[in-house]
């Protein structure tokens, strides 16, 4: 039996993971940041850590818990764990730029530099981490979270360059939108940060304001978590894992145009979304 950690686990992509992976025979520990998830994904049979991405010292005391429940063997590692900062880059005061970056990639980064030697111990493992369309393009009023994954697929393309040899393989996982609670938790940070009364955006914040509570799917070729948990799978059973999945059309279809299109036809086009 594989065993995997997956952070994030409340709800969205991380429970869905942590679901059905479970149901295919992996011993998953699943992980959330509130005590109060912990507690009901405890009730629903999953072994559990909390774990808070922001928090240096929740890291540790759960890679430590971890290493004591598996006698230090972890076959793989599923970073999902992330939040969306919405605003106008000229509205994000530096705190808040940083508490994006302190979750969505600092603390991804010190959980997997843990996890590391203990794959390299036991011969090898998959690190795989929940990613983008939004790691490689950008989209208006979005900058603190793409700039967090740009800076994620950044720090994963250097690693999985050092860890050639380690049999320790690296996959990124590209969605567009996807069915979850991340709109409606954007939302929450949005209305605590941003200043949308005092800001020269302030008419593009309320057409903004109401896409983030509109109700069911608020963009085209929405699809459900399991599509992204599909792709987990393949990263995890093939011998050749991906190095990069995409899911969703909006991430195919703008994966491909750049590659084909000038930097200023796809600003308009992207500035247009």
């Amino acid at each position: 039996m594989q065993t995997i950690l997956i952070t994030g686990c409340s709800t969205g992509i991380g429970y869905r993971a942590a679901v059905m992976l479970k149901e295919r025979g992996y011993r998953v520990i699943a992980s959330a940041r509130k005590a109060v998830d912990v507690a009901r994904l405890t009730q629903e049979g999953f072994e559990t850590v909390q774990l808070d991405l922001a928090d240096s010292a929740s890291i540790l005391h759960a890679v430590q818990q971890v290493t004591a429940m598996t006698s230090g063997k972890l076959d793989a590692l599923f970073n999902n764990g992330a939040f969306g900062q919405a605003g106008a880059v000229e509205d994000l005061r530096r705190e808040v730029l940083r508490a994006q970056f302190e979750t969505n990639l600092f603390g991804t980064h010190q959980l997997t530099n843990l996890i590391i030697p203990l794959m390299r111990a036991q011969g090898g493992g998959r690190i795989i981490y929940n990613s983008s369309v939004l790691g490689f393009v950008a989209m208006s009023y979005r900058g603190a979270y793409n700039a967090s994954k740009y800076a994620l697929e950044g720090l994963v393309d250097t690693l999985r360059l050092e860890l050639k040899g380690s049999n320790i393989y690296l996959s990124l996982i590209e969605p567009g939108p996807i069915s979850s609670d991340f709109r409606k938790n954007a939302f929450a940070s949005y209305q605590k940060n941003i200043d949308s009364a005092n800001s020269v955006h302030k008419e593009t914040y309320l057409a903004m304001e109401t896409r983030l509570q509109k109700e069911g799917p608020a963009a085209p070729f929405t699809l459900p978590a399991d599509a992204v948990v599909e792709k987990v799978i393949h990263a995890l059973q093939s011998k050749r894992p991906k190095i990069r999945y995409y899911v969703t059309f909006p991430t195919y279809l703008f994966a491909f145009l750049k590659r084909i299109l000038p930097a200023s036809w796809l600003d308009y086009l992207l500035a247009k979304v």
